[in-house]
């Protein structure tokens, strides 16, 4: 039976998850930022439910990005712990393709989908995103994008159009079309189910040493105002 830990803190959302033989056996979440101090506990948590340990599980499953540069380095780095400790390869999944598997499965897609375009804010009228089939197959390069009222009119021309992430609300005032949908959800760690069980029987496997979280963007420190000395 395979056996998988998922972690998801591209957004402000702290979500873990496990599963055992294709089926989600426990899962936590946090919408409070608390990233840090949450993921590891709630990864105990939940091995201690089921009785195991890192070492039984067969890989541990993390949310590459694009998101949050902090929320996404806590996921990583304690993915790749767990996984230098216990000796048991790394997944990674795009917080984006999460997003597309999660709108499905919670039964978001309005009849007749032609698109799915999961977006994770980015700060004002920009998202990171990308356009997906509703099956999941990516058709498009992931992107920072600025949204104004002329954004994907070829895409709404052709039917119904699913807007789903953290980002979709602020874009719903917008796009205006009578084919676009919008959802507003934050990606979670039991939605990376499908395409991690396809990559660890396909032994997709990251580099655990070399892997780095996806930015899509440098990460720029903002200085504070007040005068410390």
């Amino acid at each position: 039976m395979s056996k998988i830990i998922y972690i998801e803190t591209s957004t402000a959302l702290c979500s873990t998850a496990l599963s055992i033989d294709g089926k989600i056996v426990s899962e936590r979440k946090d919408a409070e930022r608390r990233h840090a101090s949450l993921t590891a506990p709630f990864v105990k948590e939940m091995l201690d439910e089921q009785g195991l340990k890192v070492k039984d599980c067969d890989a541990v499953c993390v949310s590459m990005g694009p998101g949050s540069y902090t929320g996404l380095r806590v996921g990583v780095s304690t993915a790749k712990g767990l996984c230098f400790g216990s000796g048991i390869p790394l997944l990674a999944i795009s917080s984006l393709e999460v997003l597309v598997w999660q709108a499905a499965a919670h039964n978001l897609l309005p009849e007749g989908c032609k698109y799915v375009v999961p977006m994770i804010d980015a700060r004002r009228m920009e998202v990171y995103t990308a356009v997906y089939t509703p099956d999941g197959r990516m058709i498009s390069e992931i992107e920072p994008k600025i949204i104004d009222s002329g954004s994907y009119a070829d895409l709404l021309d052709e039917g119904p159009v699913l807007f789903v992430g953290d980002g979709a609300a602020k874009c719903s005032s917008v796009i205006l079309s009578p084919s676009a949908y919008f959802a507003q959800i934050c990606p979670e760690a039991s939605s990376m189910l499908v395409p991690a069980e396809k990559k660890l029987a396909a032994s997709l496997f990251e580099d655990t040493a070399y892997f780095e979280p996806f930015y899509l963007k440098e990460f720029v420190p903002t200085v504070s105002k007040r005068k410390v000395l």
